[in-house]
């Protein structure tokens, strides 16, 4: 075989091993949409037809395709959370970087467990869960500091809103799919400066909220 015919050769090689990993990518992507972050490799391969075997060739872990897959929805969050924080109004900033959270949230179960966990055996995962809390932590204190938004609301109260905006999102998405904007303007509401009064519950430390993100990765 001649040198001019092996270029060729490799150059179909690469293709058929990016449409392959495409493949893969799209099924992972409907998969873990429609199942979440535990949802079946085995069917993600055959969904792609390839063999267990080449899909991890490609994604060696879970997380690695995990994150292959979630990659348009992250981009998408991060898009709107950066217009969010040059919002000059600290309120409207706030709430924007929320609308925009929820929205790409909802409809896909795989990017809603990513915002619920925390996965500490991966440190790109944890950087950016770490960047998501930074910002939230950034839009919320802005507010605070304007007095739009109540003073004794915590970083680990959002993160409960993101879980309970969830649940809503599983069990309304077949036949109410914007019912979580109605329940996250209604918390809003609670969360102005002119809502507040004592609550008998103090806010989780940081401590317990990233032990409970934690934990939530290890339940099955």
């Amino acid at each position: 075989m001649s040198q001019t015919d092996v270029a060729p050769m490799q150059r179909s090689l690469r293709r058929d091993a990016r449409e392959r990993r495409d493949r893969l990518v799209a099924a992972a992507q409907a998969e873990f949409a429609a199942h979440g972050v535990d949802a079946s490799l085995e069917k993600i391969a055959r969904d792609a037809d390839v063999a267990i075997g080449t899909l991890y060739r490609h994604f060696p872990t879970r997380m690695d395709l995990l994150l292959a897959a979630l990659e348009p929805r992250l981009q998408a969050f991060l898009d709107g959370a950066a217009q969010a924080l040059e919002m000059v109004d600290p309120w409207d900033a706030f709430t924007s970087y929320l609308e925009n959270l929820f929205a790409v949230q909802a409809g896909d179960r795989g990017f809603n467990d990513f915002l619920s966990r925390r996965f500490p055996g991966n440190a790109h995962t944890e950087h950016i869960h770490d960047v998501m809390c930074q910002q939230i932590e950034t839009v919320l204190t802005r507010a605070q500091a304007a007095g739009k938004a109540r003073a004794d609301i915590t970083q680990a109260d959002i993160v409960n809103l993101i879980w309970s905006n969830g649940r809503i999102i599983d069990a309304t998405s077949a036949k109410a799919p914007t019912a979580w904007r109605r329940q996250l303007h209604l918390m809003l509401d609670a969360y102005r400066a002119e809502r507040a009064h004592p609550i008998p519950e103090p806010p989780m430390t940081d401590e317990q909220l990233y032990d409970a993100m934690v934990h939530l990765s290890k339940v099955k």
